[in-house]
């Protein structure tokens, strides 16, 4: 190994580490569970269609990775111990949990319902929550880890109908910074990637109208809407050893959308 890449490796190398990856199927979250493999963790992913669960783990371990899934229902307590239990015994306590599972359901305020604001929360707050508590303990006893959520910029400013899901998106980031102040004095950082407008599945709804579309595209300062595959880097960053004095913090993945 050249110096360049033992530097590398030094910094960013994730060799050794065990992650969990909700929503890791799909979207941006099956973008981490890739990087986040790719860079030597053994990666469960957590979502719930098994055929997508193992098309993700066949591609990884195809790759050489160390990968398995878990099929869950993250929409109830129940199912989120359970999902949690089950992924923790596959390689062990992890020591990187990414929340990335998220339902996006949109009517306008007015005709938003209960149902939809408790399922809402369920999955993109409460969820999160829960698994931080499984898990964040154990990685301040052991004296390293890494939580990162996955965002939206509806966290921060309200567009296209923002609803229950802006507000979840906006407490998700507050408890990034709640799990930081508790447990990152004894090694475990916790930080939130917010993305903004992603061609992903989650947004199929939206990119059905392509007027606009290319208005988010314009929004940003790059001149296009986000990949999944734009949240690679950043992953590994803040999954890493190179991010232990970064915490609480929200980072714009976002192609300039915030600042526009």
């Amino acid at each position: 190994m050249n110096a360049s890449h033992a530097y590398l490796s030094h910094l960013f190398s994730l060799d050794g580490r065990t992650a969990v990856v909700t929503g890791g199927s799909s979207g941006i979250g099956r973008a981490v569970a890739g990087a986040l493999a790719r860079a030597g963790a053994s990666v469960v992913v957590v979502a719930r269609g098994p055929e997508q669960l193992g098309d993700t783990v066949d591609e990884l371990t195809a790759d050489g990775c160390r990968a398995a899934w878990v099929s869950g229902d993250l929409g109830t307590r129940e199912g989120v111990r359970a999902a949690a239990e089950e992924a923790a015994a596959v390689f062990g306590e992890p020591d990187i949990l990414v929340n990335s599972a998220g339902i996006n359901l949109r009517p306008p305020l007015g005709e938003l319902g209960e149902d939809v604001w408790d399922a809402t929360m369920a999955v993109n707050l409460e969820a999160p929550f829960l698994l931080g508590q499984r898990f964040g303990p154990g990685m301040a006893e052991r004296g390293f880890g890494r939580i990162i959520h996955i965002t939206s910029q509806q966290a921060h400013r309200a567009f296209v109908d923002s609803g229950a899901y802006g507000v979840s998106k906006g407490a998700l980031e507050s408890l990034a910074r709640s799990q930081a102040e508790a447990w990152s004095p004894y090694g475990v950082t916790c930080n939130t990637l917010v993305p903004g407008f992603v061609l992903t599945a989650l947004n199929r709804r939206l990119q059905s109208d392509p007027e606009r579309v290319a208005a988010l595209a314009a929004r940003t300062l790059i001149g296009r809407n986000g990949l999944a595959e734009d949240f690679a880097g950043a992953a590994v960053f803040l999954a890493s050893g190179a991010s232990a004095y970064v915490t609480g913090q929200s980072i714009p993945v976002d192609g300039g959308f915030s600042v526009h």
